[in-house]
């Protein structure tokens, strides 16, 4: 494991490379992650070179003081380009809340990219009241909730959703309620083409959270944008079905990179 010191505190980031020349990959998790969620995507590193970090607060990282919102989304922009910079990595490619992460830095931060993975997000990303309710008042219950079917798994093993539920335990009901409460208040639908690089928007084809409908939104809206759907998967699709996952990331690496 990695740390790159930025305003004031550390990011924790994980770095893969089996000797792959196409761009560098930096993946970014969604709320109540880390980059534990990626660990499948280290075997592409024969092609490309993979990062993984955990946003501030979660896993291995610094937390920051920051209200949910554009504040926290803010910081978590920081994040990912003080690792980006750190490793060279000129692609984003973000789940979830970490989708609304890369578009900002996209949209707003002077980093070089040559392309944006947009996994299980939207350019909009409104949370359903119950599940704002139970995070603000029963957190085992927003845990449960999440873990219904087609949420966070469509059909995937059992030990999955337990380390799940594990990994949101550990981050904490106080991090997890700031990364809803941010991705509730996330809203670029009139700026997507602002998104000047290649991008690709990949979908679970079961996800109830960002459905396959969020992404056809980005692809028709941003300029250069393809749409492809895992089959067989929800919203986690890079745990679930992750030799499809990374096939779908691999082709876009490709594309935009023929040494890939």
């Amino acid at each position: 494991m990695e740390r790159v010191t930025h305003h004031g505190r550390d990011t924790a980031y994980r770095i893969s490379d089996r000797g792959g020349d196409g761009p560098t990959v930096c993946f970014v998790h969604g709320s109540g992650g880390s980059k534990d969620i990626w660990k499948a995507q280290a075997r592409v590193s024969d092609r490309f070179p993979v990062v993984a970090l955990d946003l501030s607060g979660h896993g291995d990282s610094d937390d920051v003081d920051a209200p949910a919102g554009r504040d926290a989304l803010a910081e978590y922009a920081n994040d990912v380009v003080a690792v980006a910079e750190a490793t060279g990595a000129t692609v984003l490619c973000g789940n979830s809340l970490g989708g609304a992460v890369a578009l900002r830095v996209a949209m707003e931060r002077d980093l070089s990219l040559d392309g944006l993975v947009l996994a299980g997000t939207g350019a909009k990303l409104t949370v359903a009241e119950p599940l704002r309710t139970a995070l603000a008042t029963d957190f085992d219950r927003a845990i449960e909730l999440l873990h219904e079917p087609d949420r966070l798994f469509h059909d995937a093993p059992p030990e999955y959703a337990e380390l799940s539920r594990a990994g949101m335990r550990a981050c904490g009901r106080t991090v997890t309620e700031r990364d809803f409460r941010t991705c509730h208040a996330f809203d670029v639908r009139d700026r997507l083409d602002e998104v000047a690089v290649p991008s690709l928007a990949v979908v679970g084809e079961h996800d109830a959270l960002t459905p396959v409908d969020y992404h056809d939104y980005l692809a028709e809206r941003i300029e250069d944008c393809e749409r492809a759907t895992i089959e067989g998967a929800a919203h986690l699709a890079m745990l679930e079905r992750p030799e499809a996952f990374s096939a779908a990331l691999t082709a876009f690496c490709s594309r935009i990179d023929p040494a890939a």
